[in-house]
């Protein structure tokens, strides 16, 4: 089978990062031996893993230094660097300094727990002379609207004695009364910084980041009601400081509203994220040459169509005639919706019923076999085809 596949997976959450997946693919593709030419492009959507990749397929440098993490201790973080036609760029992942995997269970609550991580990261990367910064919004544990983060680069919260709130919550926000912005960091005026974030979120409202996402991050009912009211407060305050209403901007409650505090105080530009990243990785290019794209998630359900990485990679290849398949830790409901975005075929990788734990023990076996079996099949389909043409009448015409 002389092909060229390329594997463009996102990560299975709290497995695989999408680097492992891609790995794991690749040596099931290259069980079959032959002319098989594979190419990995890797995708992350902002989350976990994303400065790591982006910053390995660009060549660049990973930094590493200690910071304030979600609770308040300090932690190790890091964020990468690299040049690009001569423009040195930073790429900072939220996750790896205020992600919901460093807040332990006993300690999730989004009233308490802060991005000024983030904002300590953004001053390191301007430390290091980066002209356009990166910013990956996804996997959060946080909910302070980005005040933590604002309050890094010289953003004051004032309470009604015009004294200074402490590091800010989510919960903090009602303290303040004021917002003083005459402190800023003046460095953020000559950068551009693009984030890569869910659209659809925002920061106010029945559909606000409070109400869809603070009981995922560890916030009862009440919590829920005390986080919407602080972050509404909020908004206003930042309409009366920079004169910008960014309450119901898209990609304002992305990363539990770190995408507001970073449109309002770094004139950030909030992307989709899987447009902006596309520009980064010039994936395009590389799927038009494709024979076949295999593509991965860890769940493929009826919410995959709405702007997740394997539904956004059929899109791309449909525009060249490419088929896709794509692979997935489990199918869940709706997933025949898929077809409608372009994949040809799904599959699970586990074959039979298995524990959690198991499945995410087996999980870079399972897909390799899986990608195995999938090209196989689709060196089933050649052969078939091949036969027809040469001999006429041996199959079904």
């Amino acid at each position: 089978m002389n092909m060229k596949i390329v594997m463009v997976p996102s990560g299975f959450k709290e497995c695989l990062h999408a680097e492992e997946v891609a790995e794991a693919m690749a040596r099931g593709a290259r069980r079959l031996g032959g002319k098989i030419q594979v190419e990995m492009l890797p995708m992350i959507d902002g989350g976990e893993g994303f400065a790591k990749a982006i910053t390995k397929l660009k060549d660049g440098e990973l930094l590493q230094l200690e910071v304030t993490g979600p609770v308040g201790e300090p932690l190790m973080s890091h964020y990468g660097l690299f040049i690009e036609q001569g423009i040195k760029t930073a790429v900072i992942e939220m996750a790896a300094v205020a992600g919901l995997s460093l807040v332990p269970r006993d300690m999730r609550n989004p009233l308490r727990t802060t991005t000024y991580g983030v904002g300590e990261l953004i001053r390191s990367a301007l430390d290091e002379g980066a002209e356009r910064i990166l910013i990956g919004c996804g996997d959060s544990g946080t909910s302070d609207g980005g005040a933590g983060m604002a309050q890094a680069l010289g953003v004051r919260f004032l309470d009604h004695r015009g004294l200074p709130v402490p590091v800010c919550g989510g919960g903090d926000l009602l303290q303040a009364e004021r917002i003083d912005v005459s402190g800023i960091d003046p460095r953020l005026g000559t950068v551009k910084i693009d984030v890569a974030c869910n659209h659809r979120n925002i920061l106010c409202g029945g559909r606000g980041v409070a109400r869809v996402f603070g009981p995922q991050k560890g916030a009862t009912p009440e919590q829920v009601e005390q986080l919407a009211a602080a972050l509404e407060h909020y908004g206003a305050l930042i309409r009366d400081a920079t004169g910008k209403d960014i309450r119901f901007q898209p990609g304002s409650g992305a990363s539990g509203g770190l995408g507001a505090g970073l449109a309002a105080f770094t004139g950030a530009r909030l992307h989709s994220r899987f447009d902006i990243i596309r520009d980064y990785i010039n994936m395009e290019q590389v799927i038009s040459d494709a024979d076949l794209v295999i593509t991965a998630e860890g769940s493929l359900d009826f919410q995959t169509p709405d702007g997740k990485i394997p539904a956004e990679v059929a899109r791309i290849a449909k525009q060249h005639h490419i088929p896709v398949v794509a692979i997935a830790g489990t199918i869940g409901k709706g997933a025949n919706l898929n077809y409608g975005a372009g994949i040809d075929a799904y599959m699970s990788i586990i074959q039979k019923p298995a524990t959690l734990e198991k499945s995410i023990r087996k999980a870079p076996k399972w897909i390799e076999d899986t990608t195995e079996s999938v090209l196989r099949q689709v060196s089933i389909g050649l052969a078939i085809a091949e036969r027809s043409r040469t001999e006429p009448g041996t199959v079904a015409q």
